[in-house]
C-alpha cells in the first residue's frame, strides 16, 4: 500500500471509529492530538470520563492488535498524562485507554481498557 493510500485508509478507519463512539453518546474532544510524548489518534469524553483511543487498521482484528507495541503504548500514556494535566481534575480525572481495531472490511472492534489501566 502506498503512503498516501495508507494515510487515507487510516483516516477512514478513524472516521468509522469516531462515528461509533459518537453514536454511543461520546463527545469527540480531539483528533490526532499531539503531545510531547507522541500522538493520540482520538480523544473522547462521556460525562466526566476521558477516553484515549488508539486506532489500528489491518487485514484482520488480530493483525491490527498485534501492531500495537509496548513502546507505542508508553508514548500514548505520556501524551495522555500531558493532555489530562490540562483538565480541571488533572490526574484525578476518570480515564481509560481503548484500542479500536478495524479490519479490511471496515468493521470495528473496540477493546475497552485495552492497555491494562483505567
Amino acid at each position: 500500500m502506498s503512503g498516501k493510500t495508507s494515510y487515507l485508509s487510516g483516516l477512514a478507519a478513524e472516521e468509522a471509529v469516531t462515528r461509533l463512539y459518537v453514536d454511543q453518546g461520546f463527545m469527540l474532544r480531539a483528533e490526532r492530538w499531539r503531545g510531547a510524548g507522541g500522538e493520540i489518534d482520538l480523544i473522547f469524553q462521556k460525562g466526566d470520563e476521558i477516553v484515549f483511543v488508539e486506532v489500528k487498521k489491518s487485514k484482520s482484528f488480530e493483525q491490527a492488535a498485534a501492531a500495537l507495541s509496548a513502546h507505542q503504548i508508553g508514548r500514548i500514556y505520556a501524551s495522555a498524562e500531558e493532555f489530562i494535566g490540562s483538565e480541571p481534575l488533572g490526574l484525578a480525572t476518570p480515564m481509560r485507554f481503548d484500542a479500536a481495531l478495524v479490519d479490511v472490511h471496515g468493521q470495528v472492534q473496540i477493546l475497552e481498557n485495552a492497555f491494562g489501566l483505567g
